[in-house]
């Protein structure tokens, strides 16, 4: 039987990573005009490591683990139940436990802002431990918006809307920009945690209308006795401690950046700025649209399809993870440059972010394919692999931390520990895939892979020669000259990568130039 979204899959997936890259873009000059504005270390390392919480936090009760949770329910209600009641009676249960959970949370924390940020962060400096607990008291408010915004994108989804659900973040940046531009000179530092707040409710705001038009509403229902719900709290009860263990993984990393020297927070944070425009563009972005469909898929049991699009899914991220990898590793530093290097962000500010970016930007591969196999454990409802092997990553990842920061590398050592520890992790991950969906097609997988290797090696060896070309060229001033360079090997680069999947016949390149994805 033919099924239209199954078709389009390919091409939505492409509209959505359209839309996440301008929204990355965005954060890219959101957190631009913050540096220029605040700069590197001092106030800035304290502001990046309190908004760090409620962004770990996010995964917990948000997008992450019960957004995971959420949606597999969700997608199997639309699907059997064709009057939507059920589905709109799930989502108010959710929204009113978000509430009924987050507000008490908020509140607490705000009371204990003293005794968190003594814990989590490792300022010998009493005045940054200040500045951070003052901060924190009203940042963490931004949560609760948040979490509200992910449970309307998850059931947006779920319906098979994901334009406007992957546009909201503009919002966020919007806000956060107009908030420096306009409120900083008499607000300071708090003009940041203004826009922060504005931007929370504005991603609500915004997709509120669409939420209506669906039948859906913001009615309290606490009647959590339901057979749908129970299943959604049985499910989210391991997705929470699997996105536990990422969120402590992260706090531990900006422990660690904290207790290091001067600037060294704002670095780990800068380049997980850059790091997040590919990750978000090849992983949320493909996770978005393929894990519904997973979720249909093994609720029905039906192995093959899932087989194909796990395989799918994984070419389709590493398509779009390879090259940026390459380019980050070879031109971060002139990227960084170009785009940050201005009014308190330095040539020194750009060196130390560039060497964690290319710390963690080798293992962005690894990371992706990780969270994607996740989230093929997760549609078939078995969460005890996924939280042992994250469980292990982290161990792994603290260890070599903790060793790799004491080196010569500072805080690209933690960086560089997450690539390794996440890139090992994929290797017991595919060893369940292959027994869980009893056999993968490993030999589509690898060809896929070789094709994809090659048409690296093409993109090396085009970045080579540009870097030993331009080297004359470039200038560290930001100018119209080191504009032209960038824009011009972009466009030579996305050309030759283009055409390298053409001819080399990667078949999900070709489904996505057909707008379709061919049955296997």
């Amino acid at each position: 039987m033919s099924d239209p979204s199954k078709r389009k899959t390919g091409l939505t997936a492409v509209i959505v990573m359209i839309c996440t890259l301008g929204s990355r873009i965005m954060g890219l000059v959101r957190n631009g005009v913050f540096n220029a504005v605040f700069g590197t270390g001092g106030i800035a390392d304290v502001w990046h490591s309190v908004f760090m919480i409620p962004n770990s936090l996010r995964k917990l009760f948000a997008e992450g683990s019960l957004s995971s949770a959420f949606i597999p329910v969700l997608s199997t209600t639309i699907v059997e139940d064709k009057t939507q009641e059920k589905a709109k009676e799930i989502s108010r249960k959710i929204f009113s436990f978000q509430v009924l959970i987050l507000v008490p949370l908020i509140v607490l924390m705000i009371i204990n802002a003293e005794s968190i940020c003594s814990t989590i962060f490792d300022y010998r400096d009493e005045e940054k431990l200040k500045l951070a607990v003052d901060l924190f008291r009203f940042v963490i408010i931004y949560l609760l918006f948040i979490s509200i915004s992910a449970v309307i994108m998850a059931v947006l989804n779920s319906n098979s809307i994901f334009i406007i659900p992957a546009l909201t973040p503009l919002m966020f940046s919007f806000c956060v920009i107009f908030s420096i531009v306009f409120l900083y000179p008499h607000y300071k530092l708090a003009s940041m945690v203004i826009g922060v707040l504005l931007g929370g409710i504005t991603q609500v705001i915004v997709q509120v209308p669409l939420y209506l038009k669906k039948g859906y509403d913001f009615k309290f229902d606490f009647n959590f006795k339901t057979d749908e719900f129970k299943t959604i709290l049985r499910l989210w009860i391991p997705f929470l401690a699997t996105s536990s263990i990422f969120a402590i993984n992260q706090q531990i990393a900006m422990f660690f950046a904290t207790g290091l020297g001067d600037g060294d927070a704002s670095a780990l944070s800068n380049a997980l700025i850059f790091f997040q425009l590919p990750y978000g563009i090849a992983v949320s972005s493909v996770v978005t649209v393929l894990y519904p469909r997973m979720s249909r898929e093994s609720a029905q049991r039906d192995w093959e399809k899932l087989k194909y699009t796990f395989n799918y899914g994984i070419i389709l991220m590493l398509m779009l993870l390879m090259p940026a990898t390459i380019a980050y590793v070879m031109l971060g530093d002139k990227i960084i440059a170009l785009i940050w290097q201005r009014g308190g962000f330095t040539e020194k500010s750009t060196f130390e972010t560039f060497n964690v970016l290319a710390a963690y930007s080798l293992g962005l591969a690894g990371l992706g394919i990780f969270s994607f196999c996740q989230r093929l454990f997760y549609s078939l409802k078995n969460f005890t692999v996924p939280l042992v092997i994250t469980f292990g990553v982290m161990l792994l990842d603290i260890i070599l931390s903790v060793w790799l920061k004491e080196t010569v590398l500072g805080v690209s050592g933690i960086a560089l520990a997450n690539s390794i520890s996440f890139t090992i992790g994929i290797i017991p991950f595919i060893i369940f895939v292959n027994k869980f969906l009893k056999g993968i097609n490993i030999q589509e997988l690898l060809q896929g892979l070789a094709k994809l290797f090659i048409s690296g090696l093409a993109l090396y060896g085009l970045l080579k020669a540009y870097l030993i070309i331009t080297d004359n060229y470039w200038t560290k001033e930001n100018s119209v000259t080191n504009l032209l360079l960038v824009v011009l090997i972009v466009i030579v680069s996305m050309v030759l990568i283009f055409l390298s999947y053409y001819f080399l016949k990667i078949k999900v390149f070709r489904d996505i130039l057909s707008s379709r994805i061919k049955k296997k």
